[in-house]
């Protein structure tokens, strides 16, 4: 795993922001490793910045705590992590697969909260590969890296652009034409 210690910082804060339930600091992590995993391209940074970004998601979603299942999940989660950076600290273990764990939980949880994380993991990912994306990595790669369709990326990259532009900062029509003028004199 490239960029070892970042990692190691980002999971330790991990933990320590789910025991306050603090999902912003959590979401905000995940931001973090964006440049990493857009630099190295490295799978474990993007499983961490996927499973970190969708742990803010679903924490931030109060009402998944009160399904059957929350604590079995939460717990697991936990020890996930507290797995991860052991091996990190200790350069024993495999990292990746301390991650593994996290996602094969999903499969345990009852049908109704599996069905709503499940579904905040997956958008947690199309929404990470819009962030590398935007960092430059081709979109054949960055879907591939993140397991998704170029189709779902590019859907969301294009809502996700649009929605970035004020109205306030688009041009009016007379503006636009005249500068599409300027382009053919």
């Amino acid at each position: 795993m490239q960029e070892r210690d970042n990692i190691l910082r980002i999971l330790k804060e991990t933990r320590e922001a789910m025991t306050r339930e603090d999902a912003v600091t959590i979401k905000n992590l995940s931001n973090q490793t964006i440049n990493t995993a857009s630099l190295t391209q490295d799978p474990d940074n993007v499983a961490v910045a996927v499973i970190v970004y969708s742990l803010g998601k679903v924490l931030e979603r109060h009402q998944y705590q009160e399904y059957a299942g929350w604590d079995k999940f939460y717990s697991s989660v936990i020890d996930a992590i507290n797995h991860a950076i052991k091996d990190l600290e200790t350069d024993k273990g495999d990292v990746g697969k301390d991650l593994e764990i996290i996602n094969r939980e999903l499969e345990k949880l009852s049908s109704k909260l599996k069905m709503y994380i499940q579904d905040v993991f997956w958008k947690a990912r199309i929404n990470k590969a819009s962030r590398i994306y935007e960092h430059g990595i081709s979109m054949e790669k960055t879907a591939k890296l993140l397991g998704i369709t170029m189709y779902e990326l590019a859907n969301y990259a294009g809502q996700a652009r649009m929605d970035d532009v004020p109205l306030e900062n688009t041009m009016d029509v007379k503006k636009r034409i005249k500068t599409a003028m300027e382009f053919f004199t």
